[in-house]
């Protein structure tokens, strides 16, 4: 097992031939609610259309289009398996645009020298049209660990990098990240724990833990239709759960309701693993998060 980024053309194996069959497993919040935007963060800087603009590394686009003004008229045809425009906007963004014709849209690929862009993430809002916004924390491995080695003693080094050097982070497995593989470990651990809090805490009826890549998502999906989970109650969601309970969250993902956050079943090209929903904190994403295709191929 190795722990790499993917490459190329892996990453156009894994959109082109199995990212299709994992969208009719997407959570109903993604496919009919229906996120705001779709975002995508490409292996390399592209440009786009507009004169002296630099290119783009990456791209959010609204998944419904305006109508006399109003963003009514949806830009793709869903998040199925079927739903062929979404699958090759993700599959060839430069081909697939949706704002193609306007000056912000991505260079056509035949008429520039440059490789076309492939999707080295793929994300979606928590923003939603048809309900309110979700909520989500983001607890991350590298965050874990740079707290874990700076809270009970006075690290060696200038910056975070230095820190996590000197402490022997990044030579532990999987060397060259700033993280070890116990601080992934901790992080799936700490996300079943705060969906424990949000379920007897907040009564919560619908959440979903998704392993990230490097980490793992909690959703609270809740509708809520008094608050909307407006800034001031995710700001308190975050401050119970850092304060009160110490657990090592990004707060700005929680806070801010116009996130982006990965997609579900999509690749993390960094580790070159799937994003998934997961059912225990020992799931072993070392093998079984990393894409059939691999798989097929012995030990990639």
């Amino acid at each position: 097992m190795t722990w790499r980024q993917a490459t190329r053309d892996e990453l156009r194996t894994f959109y082109q031939r199995e990212f299709p069959h994992y969208l009719g497993l997407l959570p109903d919040h993604v496919t009919s609610q229906g996120p705001k935007e779709i975002g995508i963060a490409f292996d390399q800087s592209y440009p786009i259309k507009k004169d002296d603009a630099p290119p783009r590394d990456f791209i959010r686009r609204d998944t419904r289009l305006g109508s006399d003004g109003e963003r009514v008229k949806p830009a793709f045809t869903g998040m199925t398996e079927g739903s062929r425009p979404l699958v090759e906007f993700i599959q060839t963004p430069a081909a697939a645009d949706p704002l193609g014709d306007t000056s912000y849209g991505l260079v056509d690929p035949a008429l520039t020298d440059q490789q076309a862009p492939l999707p080295a993430a793929v994300y979606h809002s928590l923003a939603c049209w048809e309900r309110s916004h979700i909520v989500a924390i983001d607890i991350d491995a590298k965050d874990i660990a740079y707290e874990r080695v700076t809270q009970n003693k006075d690290p060696t080094g200038t910056n975070r990098q230095s820190i996590l050097q000197n402490s022997g982070v990044i030579d532990a497995p999987p060397a060259g990240f700033p993280y070890a593989f116990g601080d992934i470990n901790q992080a799936l651990r700490d996300g079943f724990a705060i969906r424990e809090i949000l379920e007897d805490d907040f009564a919560a009826d619908e959440t979903l833990v998704v392993y990230s890549g490097q980490g793992c998502h909690v959703y609270l999906l809740d509708d809520d239709s008094e608050h909307r989970y407006d800034t001031q109650s995710r700001d308190v969601l975050a401050t119970l759960l850092t304060e009160q309970y110490g657990f090592t969250i990004d707060r700005q993902v929680t806070v801010d309701s116009e996130r982006l956050i990965r997609l579900p079943y999509s690749l993390h090209s960094e580790v070159c693993r799937m994003v998934q929903p997961i059912q225990s904190p020992d799931f072993e994403y070392r093998t079984k998060a990393r894409p059939t295709f691999l798989q097929e191929v012995s030990n990639a």
